[in-house]
């Protein structure tokens, strides 16, 4: 009991300040048709609706790709397709109608009552939908007419804004109408897009089957850049295939951060609670795309102080790193590195220079539990040595009493108090009797 007490303290503590920075602002969640068919779907309903009563403001845009095939295949009707995209006839468009406002309804209705059997119950939320995408014909491509399918025109933020303001969720499909009174067949990852960026929302969330965007060794990439979205998709169709939703999804992402909205999300439907673990925890679930990764190297300023000192008391306090004020810390702030991620400090390192001996110490080296397994140690030490380096630099030490192994396998040896300059050598302490480490540099070509 005391364990699961514990855990629900850490997970409330690591939470709540993006609860709070989450507040006021505006998602927009695309619910592709996959999603409407997964067993995990009322969970995602429920997630849906405590983050509405959370204080965000929300726009669901619902695809419906594998409903309407299925309609069509019932029909007898074969899809046809040119460049990827769907054309439309007008037997294909009266399914996809009838599609797409039954799946209407049907979120309607799952929204209605997903806060039933919470502590929520009672809470009504209300639910809008509306001719805010207006549309206009895709045309002939190739001498290929895709008749009813469509492209996005215009979007009426204002009255989106409205309904939000006003505290509704906004229910968008993929068929727009023209301001002739047509309807058109669109891409639901475009319409999830583009009302993003006219919005100028703070996220854009999709789901897949899987846990994300996957590397080759079948691992998640938590972070890409629009432009790394751009070469997962283009590869894609190189290689000549079918773009499934994720990879459309990641095109409209790459364009939707190129124009404003901050981060992108793709996480599974088939995880419960996939979508509370992806934005409201530091390290997420899924894969996000954005113009800046979540996490960053960088030279700390004043007002780092506190993060730093944060990451070092427990370690000082364990012996581990030599006890340092915060008076010496603000007058020491230009010697350190350190690495952040969403605003947190998760590592930091100094690089003291003795330029006499053409020496310098790296010092107070220290990362985050929650990332000692990972890469974040060698992260600051190739920064610290690109400093040194281009100091003129040429030679690295360490004082440690418990990371000596790390240190061997990096590239130092073992030394001794006299090869320590000569400062250094005065102020040792000989009662701690740290281990002296020295790695000879490389001088940068």
């Amino acid at each position: 009991m005391k364990e699961r007490t514990t855990e629900l303290v850490k997970g409330l503590r690591h939470s709540v300040p993006y609860i709070n920075s989450h507040h006021g602002k505006t998602f927009v969640i695309l619910l592709t048709g996959a999603t409407l068919k997964s067993n995990n779907y009322a969970n995602i309903i429920n997630d849906i609706g405590l983050l509405h009563s959370l204080g965000i403001k929300l726009v669901i845009v619902n695809g419906a790709r594998n409903q309407i095939d299925e309609a069509l295949k019932n029909q007898n009707i074969t899809p046809k397709y040119h460049k990827y995209t769907r054309i439309t006839d007008a037997k294909t468009l009266d399914i996809i109608k009838q599609v797409t406002g039954l799946l209407q309804l049907n979120i309607t209705g799952s929204l209605s009552m997903c806060l039933n059997n919470t502590p929520l119950q009672g809470a009504h939320i209300n639910v809008i939908s509306g001719n805010f995408v207006i549309a206009q014909p895709l045309g002939v491509d190739d001498g290929v007419d895709y008749c009813h399918t469509g492209k996005i025109r215009r979007i009426n933020s204002e009255g989106i804004n409205n309904q939000l303001n006003a505290g509704s969720i906004v229910l968008l499909g993929p068929v727009g109408v023209s301001v002739t009174g047509e309807s058109f067949n669109l891409a639901s990852e475009d319409v999830a897009a583009e009302v993003a960026i006219k919005l100028k929302a703070d996220k854009l969330i999709s789901f897949c089957s899987e846990q994300g965007v996957l590397d080759e060794s079948g691992q998640v990439i938590t972070d890409l850049f629009p432009a790394d979205a751009d070469y997962y998709v283009n590869d894609k169709e190189r290689q000549g295939k079918h773009l499934s939703s994720d990879a459309r999804f990641l095109r409209a992402a790459s364009r939707a951060c190129r124009n404003g909205v901050h981060r992108c999300h793709l996480v599974s439907y088939l995880i419960d609670g996939s979508i509370l673990q992806e934005i409201f925890s530091r390290d997420g679930i899924g894969t996000q795309v954005a113009m800046e990764h979540s996490e960053n190297a960088r030279d700390a300023n004043i007002n780092d102080i506190g993060g730093i000192l944060e990451l070092i008391r427990p370690l000082e306090e364990q012996g581990i790193l030599v006890r340092r004020s915060r008076e010496q810390l603000e007058m020491e702030i230009d010697k350190f590195t350190i690495i952040e991620r969403d605003n947190m400090t998760i590592g930091c390192a100094a690089l003291y220079p003795y330029f006499e001996e053409s020496m310098a110490e790296m010092a107070c080296v220290a990362i985050h539990p929650d990332y000692r397994n990972s890469a974040r140690g060698d992260m600051l030490l190739d920064m610290l040595v690109e400093k040194a380096q281009k100091m003129g630099i040429g030679k690295l030490f360490v004082l440690t009493t418990r990371s000596i192994h790390w240190f061997r396998e990096k590239g130092f040896i073992p030394a001794e108090v006299d090869d320590l300059p000569i400062k250094k050598k005065q102020l040792y302490n000989y009662q701690r009797n740290s281990k002296i480490l020295i790695m000879t540099l490389n001088s940068e070509d």
